[in-house]
């Protein structure tokens, strides 16, 4: 599956974000903690230069809590500094200003030390389309203060926003890149809902993610369907058209029993689960080395 969504107003993003660099501290860089990497903009180093960053997985109750330590420990061994978050009931947001505080601790000193006072921490929030960067403001500051919904791209205007005395944020519109280079980051996207389902086959979509669960989280899969019984994704859309009735007379409807699949998936009707593993990039990292490590033997 081939996969292009790039809208004007990101590209608009991405100069607007380039031209307020200057004016902030730090990034907060919001990702869905289900797909640290797939959910992170490649783009970023090249967008954000040398800025001190913050990275927040947030959506960390959707996420399968073992691997979301497992990506913790990642950060943390790359000496990026992490935190994970649920920003739609708050669970915590406390993190964010500590982390923001010990990121800046060492510039902020140096100031102190040239007689210029404390001031709020200014942080700009990027992250892609969904990945619920109005939820995390709106909890922040404890009113609807940006516009939020569940189809990706909703927000599309900057706007500074105050938390307390101690922040000061810059939102942003989502950004994302014009073109997924990597299939499984696309498939991955589809199946949390970062990409506008009118661009997708969504068969494709449900078949990868059965395909997924029934590799790292079969109890679920098995428990999801009613049954343990081996069987093809085709099948599976079949079993699921048949109990909900999704047919045309004697033809199954696989199209609405994919969509009844992704929807299922997003809702955690299958469980948490993690579609990112640290694993999967360790494993890449190594590999580039290798590559590398040759091309210097050669």
């Amino acid at each position: 599956m081939t996969i292009q969504w790039f809208p004007g107003h990101m590209a608009k993003a991405r100069r607007q974000v380039t031209e307020k660099l200057k004016l902030v501290d730090i990034i907060f860089e919001l990702v869905d903690a289900r797909l640290p990497i797939s959910s992170a903009n490649p783009m970023m180093h090249e967008i954000i230069h040398q800025k001190r960053r913050v990275v927040i997985l947030n959506k960390s109750d959707m996420a399968d809590p073992s691997i979301t330590e497992k990506w913790l420990e990642y950060y943390e061994k790359q000496g990026i500094r992490a935190v994970a978050i649920n920003s739609k009931d708050g669970k915590g947001l406390h993190k964010l200003t500590k982390a923001a505080q010990a990121e800046m601790s060492e510039k902020f000193e140096r100031n102190l030390k040239r007689g210029m006072r404390p001031r709020a921490i200014r942080a700009m929030i990027l992250g892609i389309p969904n990945v619920g960067k109005s939820t995390l403001i709106n909890r922040l500051v404890k009113k609807n203060i940006t516009q939020t919904g569940n189809r990706p791209g909703v927000t599309k205007a900057q706007q500074w926003i105050k938390v307390g005395k101690e922040l000061e944020l810059l939102d942003t519109p989502g950004i994302l890149w014009p073109k997924f280079e990597d299939s499984e980051v696309g498939y991955r996207l589809a199946l949390t809902g970062a990409i506008k389902d009118d661009i997708l086959n969504l068969i494709d979509v449900s078949d990868y993610g059965y395909d997924y669960a029934a590799k790292y989280y079969p109890a679920f899969l098995m428990s999801y369907l009613g049954t343990d019984e081996p069987m093809t994704p085709k099948e599976m859309l079949e079993r699921l058209a048949l109990n909900r009735q999704l047919t045309d007379g004697e033809h199954i409807d696989y199209s609405r029993a994919a969509e009844h699949f992704v929807r299922d998936f997003r809702v955690l009707k299958l469980g948490r689960i993690t579609l990112d593993r640290p694993e999967e990039l360790e494993m890449a990292e190594e590999a580039d080395e290798e590559v590398v490590s040759s091309d210097e033997q050669a």
